[in-house]
Order: C-alpha cells, then sequence, then structure tokens
C-alpha cells in the first residue's frame, strides 16, 4: 500500500478521531506489550506482582532497549535546533547531562516529551516517543540547521533487528549495593540527570541517574555488542540483593506509581502553521499509527489537548529563548490549569467490574491486570458530581504496592485537592463499537475516584521533590 500524509487522510476522512478509535492494537492486552515483544522481552519473569515489588523491595532490572526510538542529531546547529522546539531552558545544559525534553505546537498544546541526552559538543540523542522524534527529525530535515541525523527506531520498526545502544534502568532500595559489588569500588557521585561511567563484567558503562517506578536508581546504557556480559553480571550478582528482571506487564505500570504521562494526545491535527508538517507525516508515522481508546469521545482532536501546566511540566517551561509555542505559553501562565493527580479507585466500583462477569446482565467494559488501557493513549471522562467533565484520566491499572487501582489524572484546579471525591467513566464511549470489533461489547459505568497526589507514593514523592531542581535545569 501506498504511502499516505496525515493531511490527505484527514481530508478525505474527514477528521482523524474516528480513525484512531479503529486503529490496532487488537486487545488491551497487546497495548503495550507489542512494543515489546515476548521474543526479547517477556510478559513477566516471575508474577508482575511480584516484579513490582522488587522495586520497592529489591532491585528492579527494567530493559529498555527495545520500545523507544533513538534519533541521533550532530553538527554545528544541534543544541540550537532543540532549543529552537524546546520549551525547556538550555543555558546550562552541558556535555554529559540530560533532561526531559518537552515541545509545543504554535497553540501551546504538548505534542510530546522524551528524554534529551548531550553526548558530546554538538552531538546530542533524543530518545523517547515517535511523537517526539518525529517531530524534532522533521525540523531537522526542512529547517535551516547545520545538522545531520540518523534514526534508530523502535525494535518493532527496526528493520535491522539491531539498536545503537542497550539501555537497562536498575532502581530500588539495594541497587546501590549491588553496583558497587560489580563496579569493585564506590560509585562515583552522579546527580539526577548526570552521567559517570562503571564498571560492570569488564565493560566500561554510562551510568546516568534516573528512574522508572519513582525510587532511587541509575540507567545503564553501552554498546549493543556489550548488553548481554552486561545483563548477565546484573542477573547473577543480583540474587543475592532481591533482583527481578522486569517484564513487560509490570514495566508499563511504572508510569502508574511514578506519575508520568507517557503518552499525551499530539498537538499536530488542527494548527493551520503545522499543515506542512502534517503533510510530510505518513501512514509510517506516529501521527498516524496511534491508537486511541476510554470514555471520552469528541470528534474534535483539540478537544484532547493539553498543555505542559496540565501535566505538571510548568517548572520547566522557561522563557529565556525564544522556542515554537512561546508566545501561547506565556499568555497561557498565569490563567487557570488543570493539574495532574492520581485518581483512586473505588474498592466496590473496582471489583464489581468482575462481579458483572457472573451475572445475567449486561458486563463493564473488563478491567485487565496491571494496566488497563484499551489504547496507546487511553482517556477516560472524569466527572463532578453533576456529570459536568472536569478532566480526563489516562494509564488505569493497578499497583500491589499501594494495593490499589488507579489512574493517572488531569483535572481542573478546584478539584484537584486530595480527598475529593469524583467520577471517571468506565467503558467505550458506544460501548466498543467505536473500536471496530475488537473490545467486546459492554455498559459504560461510573467508578467513584478519590483525588490522590502524583506520585502517588510517599517514596516516589519524596524522590521527585529532590530531582525536580535537576530536571528543570
Amino acid at each position: 500500500m501506498a504511502e499516505r500524509s496525515l493531511q490527505s487522510i484527514m481530508d478525505d476522512e474527514g477528521g482523524i478521531v474516528d480513525r484512531l478509535f479503529r486503529n490496532p492494537p487488537k486487545s488491551a492486552l497487546n497495548v503495550f506489550g507489542a512494543m515489546m515483544p515476548t521474543s526479547v522481552v517477556r510478559a513477566e519473569y516471575t508474577t508482575w506482582r511480584d516484579e513490582q515489588l522488587s522495586w520497592r523491595q529489591g532491585v528492579a532490572l527494567h530493559d529498555q532497549s527495545y520500545h523507544m526510538n533513538n534519533l541521533r542529531v550532530r553538527g554545528a546547529d544541534a543544541l540550537r535546533l532543540v532549543s529552537h522546539l524546546g520549551v525547556n531552558s538550555f543555558a546550562t545544559f552541558r556535555p554529559g547531562a540530560a533532561k526531559q525534553f518537552v515541545a509545543c505546537a504554535p497553540e501551546g498544546h504538548l505534542i510530546g516529551d522524551a528524554i534529551l541526552y548531550y553526548l558530546a559538543e554538538d552531538d546530542l540523542l533524543l530518545v523517547g516517543n515517535p511523537a517526539t522524534t518525529d517531530w524534532v527529525q522533521f525540523h531537522a530535515t526542512t529547517g535551516v540547521f547545520d545538522v545531520e541525523f540518523a534514526l534508530d527506531p523502535m525494535w518493532v520498526l527496526n528493520r535491522e533487528r539491531r539498536r545503537s545502544v542497550y539501555r537497562y534502568q536498575v532502581e530500588g532500595p539495594n541497587v546501590y549495593a549491588l553496583l558497587e559489588q560489580l563496579h569493585g569500588e564506590p560509585l562515583p557521585e552522579i546527580r539526577f540527570f548526570r552521567s559517570a561511567t562503571i564498571r560492570i563484567a569488564g565493560h566500561d558503562v554510562t551510568a546516568m541517574r534516573h528512574s522508572m517506578g519513582g525510587v532511587p536508581g541509575l540507567e545503564l546504557s553501552g554498546p549493543w555488542d556489550e548488553r548481554d556480559a552486561v545483563k548477565s553480571a546484573l542477573v547473577e550478582a543480583g540474587r543475592a540483593h532481591g533482583l527481578r528482571r522486569i517484564g513487560s506487564l509490570a514495566y508499563f505500570s511504572t508510569v502508574i506509581e511514578s506519575g508520568w504521562w507517557a503518552v499525551p494526545f499530539s498537538a499536530v491535527y488542527t494548527s493551520p502553521q503545522l499543515r506542512d508538517y502534517r503533510e510530510w507525516l505518513t501512514t509510517d508515522h506516529a501521527a498516524v499509527r496511534m491508537s486511541l481508546g476510554g470514555s471520552f469521545y469528541s470528534a474534535d482532536p483539540a478537544d484532547y489537548y493539553l498543555t505542559p501546566y496540565d501535566l505538571g511540566y510548568g517548572h520547566i517551561v522557561k522563557f529565556d529563548h525564544d522556542f515554537v509555542g512561546r508566545d501561547a505559553l506565556e499568555a497561557l501562565a498565569d490563567q487557570p490549569h488543570r493539574r495532574k493527580v492520581t485518581l483512586l479507585w473505588h474498592p466496590d466500583d473496582f471489583t464489581g467490574v468482575y462481579r458483572r462477569l457472573t451475572d445475567d446482565g449486561p458486563t463493564a467494559m473488563h478491567v485487565d491486570l496491571p494496566v488497563s488501557a484499551t489504547a496507546r493513549m487511553h482517556y477516560d471522562r472524569v466527572e463532578d458530581a453533576d456529570g459536568n467533565l472536569v478532566g480526563f484520566g489516562t494509564y488505569p491499572g493497578y499497583s500491589y504496592n499501594e494495593r490499589a487501582m488507579m489512574s493517572l489524572g488531569s483535572v481542573d484546579e478546584r478539584f484537584a485537592e486530595p480527598g475529593t471525591e469524583l467520577t471517571l467513566v468506565w467503558g467505550e464511549d458506544g460501548g466498543g463499537a467505536r473500536s471496530a470489533g475488537w473490545i467486546e461489547p459492554h455498559e459504560q459505568i461510573r467508578v467513584r475516584v478519590t483525588v490522590a497526589p502524583s506520585p502517588v507514593s510517599d517514596v516516589a514523592r519524596h524522590y521527585r521533590r529532590a530531582q525536580t531542581a535537576g530536571a528543570a535545569r
């Protein structure tokens, strides 16, 4: 089938939302598992519950080598390119550092985020969701920037079946004891989003201070051909420290505890200024391939958009440079925003979904565990007592550490105080009909939810406060 541009698809179909609702995945279980095929990362190594416990009680080993794009950008204008697109400040960004890179459309709505590594002078690496790497690649291709780039796509799109580097995340209360044992001496002091070199199994390993589950940990990376030796050393020595390898089911549940809105609805579909970008994007790009689900439905893509302020990224936005979306974000800075929260499901309403499986009446949409999203972008309606829309829920999932079913939320400020009672609508608009048959027919139900902080755990909140200053730099 010949490639088509996003713009031509939208022109022919009169929009994009209905197409995204119909897009694969075929079931909730492979929403994220398809990004980590079982041939490279199992769904579970012990059980997802045991694996979730490991980042609170021992050591968790996440294999991040397969499910993210790597975009290498080199040249005299590499930093100028990312500064033009990122809301972040780059005033003190230096080789050896990294940061959460956040990019917006001209109207100030989020396009995506990723981790940006400053490898060396004029040499950057962007790692993350294709929505973000596509945006940067477009500007590197079409803009007036003295750069060259190389895309190392995620495993399912990688024809070479080989990555440029391996990437492991190790975290938990015993992680530093494990790494010191392997390194053979005390670890160098590493600040948040900074790197140092350590030794594992005779190999130099780049260790960056970072976390998936909102607990102390390091991201380890190095040449692809050294991945097995490093992983084997971690697993062997890790047995004495309670190490668990993390399967894809538990891996994608980390965002629930850490409070990261991993896949926002990218704001590329409506801006008149982005028509050239939509004509550049094709059926091979994320903007067309992404799937959409949840109880919220609107034919207007803009109704799904969020600003950086809505997701708790206000501390990242810095007006010390010109960037795409700056004027809009300056105008929005002092306006009311939604706030990122955790929405704790009422236990009776959570278990009631399963109880319906034994009743004669209509069932609710099934809740898969630990992550219950029906699509890569999952947007549930969150309502006040009068049924008014006050925000969204995403990443519905269960934490064995918290013994709770929860969703990440972004809700209007006046409803964001911990303890506030709201309602989350569970089940697809239309009872599954919009999914073209890959979700079973069901009845929408209303789930009582209680607002809690994000991140939800005391451990994660303490770690997040300690790292916020570093992330803003």
